[in-house]
């Protein structure tokens, strides 16, 4: 059994990992810090909750600690897309390694983690970290960004603000470039966070090492393979189920207006038999998610809400309140589904059966991390058994059945149904849709884009859906009529 020692880590690295609690390399790591170590390009592909942000981590810092000085490595974790194979494609310059800046667009809070991972494991070195995201006061950042600290934590949009609007900022010394979350990265293309890469990669040297983590293999990450030319190495984790062993995946099977009652009765269930447990509700919108949390805290469950309609400050705030167990309860949207690394979460309930199943492993992976177990519920509706069978297809397993008392759950309907109402008509006071219309049209403008075009844009687009979909209907009800006859 491979040991920490024996992938060659300094022993100041390996007292760090025991006082973390980490005693042993996961595969990813036993597999992937040597090679880094060696200065190979390194690819690492491994499930969610597997170690791989420790498998980046560690390397990094012994090779710091060789030579600390300024801005050294630069690691970029978006969740919005953008297509950055052209530019890998159009110079290597563009691909390859840099002290530590975190990227992260949609999910900030990731950055903010990763920036813990590196400060805890780091702290002999008396490593200095800088988080540049969106929402806090440019001036500050930019005198952090001037101390040329070690770890540099930046969402690519407010980096490449600094970049354009500074010549102070320096990232010609960086030696690692990190792409984590790789394959959201790389997946689509978003024209505006390209110009921001684009910023950021011009700034920065054409020697360094490039290291890409990701938890789902796409073919875009696949075709890196090809560009990376500092002796790459790449391994991907071979499993039939993409879902961790220790994670207990359960459904529920329930008519959609039954849903809520599931919930409740659910979390009333894991309060009474393990009040220490943490749980994660995943649900699809801002709007449901707001309403879930008011309505579970009028029941007296203590809950807290994360969302991307709310300020940065209060979500940071909400995360720290959740992972220090002030409240056991937090309900999220994607904005929570990935790298977020809470280790006493015990229950993942997906409110909503994932659309993506994708990124049904993604919330699911928020449990049973790094060894540990965990349970996931899946709410499924009558309109949602094709998302079941694609998700179980992707995973190479079947979920079993949660056992559940419909007598107990018929007991509170009413209530439920009742409490939600009530809890939707005081957030329609709020005039939270109002204000998530406002954002969004906020957000085009800072993006260049009318509002009032795009609106026309949108109008136009479903119209044209809508008219697809009857033409849609009225062929496959043809089609249906003809079987028919033919039958005759």
């Amino acid at each position: 059994m491979a040991t920490f020692e024996s992938l060659g880590l300094c022993h100041w690295l390996i007292q760090q990992c025991k006082q973390m609690g980490i005693n042993r390399p996961t595969p990813v790591q036993e597999k992937c810090i040597p090679p880094i170590l060696e200065g190979r390009d390194c690819m690492g592909c491994a499930k969610t909750g597997s170690g791989k942000t420790a498998a980046f981590v560690l390397p990094v810092l012994q090779k710091l600690s060789d030579d600390p000085y300024g801005v050294f490595c630069l690691v970029l974790t978006p969740t919005r897309f953008t297509s950055l194979l052209f530019y890998l494609h159009f110079s290597y310059e563009c691909f390859v390694s840099c002290d530590i800046i975190i990227s992260s667009c949609l999910s900030r809070e990731l950055a903010y983690q990763i920036a813990e991972q590196f400060r805890a494991l780091g702290k002999p070195l008396g490593l200095k970290d800088c988080i540049i995201v969106g929402g806090m006061d440019m001036v500050t950042q930019g005198l952090e960004l001037s101390r040329k600290p070690h770890v540099v934590v930046a969402t690519p949009g407010r980096l490449a603000d600094h970049i354009r609007s500074s010549d102070t900022i320096s990232l010609k010394k960086i030696q690692f470039l990190i792409l984590d979350e790789a394959d959201r990265l790389l997946e689509q293309g978003c024209t505006d966070f390209t110009k921001d890469l684009e910023v950021i990669l011009r700034v920065v040297p054409a020697k360094r090492q490039t290291l890409l983590f990701s938890a789902t293999l796409t073919d875009t990450l696949q075709q890196l393979q090809s560009i990376a030319m500092n002796k790459p190495f790449f391994w991907e984790h071979k499993s039939d189920v993409q879902t961790v062993e220790e994670l207990d995946q359960r459904y529920i099977l329930t008519p959609e207006k039954v849903k809520d009652a599931y919930l409740v009765h659910l979390i009333q269930k894991f309060q009474d038999e393990h009040a220490e447990w943490s749980v994660i509700i995943f649900t699809n919108t801002c709007k449901n998610c707001q309403i879930l949390a008011m309505m579970l805290r009028e029941f007296k469950f203590p809950t807290i809400s994360l969302h991307s309609m709310m300020k940065q400050r209060q979500r940071f705030a909400n995360l720290a309140k959740f992972k220090s167990n002030v409240f056991k309860i937090l309900v999220a949207t994607d904005v929570a589904s990935r790298g977020l690394d809470i280790p006493t979460v015990q229950v993942i309930i997906n409110h909503n059966t994932p659309g993506l199943p994708k990124t049904y492993i993604h919330r699911v992976g928020r449990t049973a991390r790094a060894g540990r177990k965990g349970v996931s519920i899946t709410l499924v509706t009558q309109y949602d058994i094709h998302l079941v069978n694609a998700i179980e297809e992707l995973i190479q397993a079947k979920l079993k059945e949660f056992p559940v008392e419909e007598k107990e759950v018929l007991k509170i309907l009413t209530q439920v149904n009742v409490t939600r109402r009530q809890c939707e008509i005081k957030l329609e006071a709020t005039d939270f849709d109002e204000k998530k219309n406002i954002n969004k049209r906020k957000q085009m403008i800072l993006d260049g884009k009318d509002p009032d075009l795009e609106e026309k844009r949108k109008h136009e687009l479903d119209k044209i859906k809508r008219k697809e979909k009857i033409k849609g209907k009225t062929q496959e009800k043809h089609l249906k009529k003809k079987q028919q006859q033919q039958k005759l």
